[in-house]
């Protein structure tokens, strides 16, 4: 499979998570607080190269991967070098929205299989204490059988498309960086793709 196969492939994935993460929301009325970046700002977050496949690819097109890269290998900060902070405190927002990644997508409005083997929405404070009601009535519908998007559900489609860089789980500019890596090394002896309607 080619790069470019793979990028439309997670595209894909992202649109199917954007209709399910909706449906989500509709049913529960749960949302972001509106410039909020308080999760962007955790020093923790993990993530693994090919979820930023189509971030990287986007770069590469648009000429700015090796710039990026250079700033990825000299960064000193463990925040995600895409988001964009506004205030000190917490309020941002991410550079690239478009081409965030599936760990993006999913916080928030996911769920994970706890110890019982019960669905837990995964959400952040600001959520489940200003939006306390909203959250208690997600959580019982979810326990009663409502869909809700699963994190390992979605890592192991996201997976499926390829195995390697799937399974690395890195902190995000790490993760970042590795993806610019495999797009650079993967065009570094190949013809360019001219757009991105090309890239099948």
């Amino acid at each position: 499979m080619t790069l470019p196969q793979k990028v439309t492939l997670i595209e894909q994935l992202f649109h199917q998570l954007e209709k399910e993460t909706a449906a989500f929301q509709n049913n529960t009325g749960l949302s972001c607080l509106s410039g909020c970046g308080r999760c962007c700002t955790h020093p923790d977050i993990e993530a693994s190269p090919l979820e930023f496949l189509p971030w990287a690819f986007h770069l590469f097109l648009t000429g700015e991967a090796e710039k990026m890269l250079q700033i990825l290998r000299e960064i000193q900060t463990a925040t995600c070098v895409n988001y964009q902070p506004l205030t000190v405190v917490d309020q941002g927002h991410c550079k690239t929205y478009k081409y965030r990644g599936l760990i993006c997508r999913l916080f928030g409005y996911a769920a994970n299989t706890d110890k019982y083997g019960k669905l837990r929405l995964a959400t952040c404070k600001v959520i489940k204490e200003g939006q306390a009601e909203n959250f208690a009535s997600a959580s019982e519908k979810i326990s009663q059988g409502m869909s809700v998007p699963v994190f390992t559900e979605y890592y192991m489609q996201l997976n499926q498309i390829d195995f390697r860089l799937g399974n690395i789980i890195v902190p995000v500019n790490k993760a970042l960086r590795m993806a610019l890596e495999e797009v650079l090394q993967y065009f570094a002896y190949r013809p360019l793709p001219l757009s991105d309607k090309e890239c099948v």
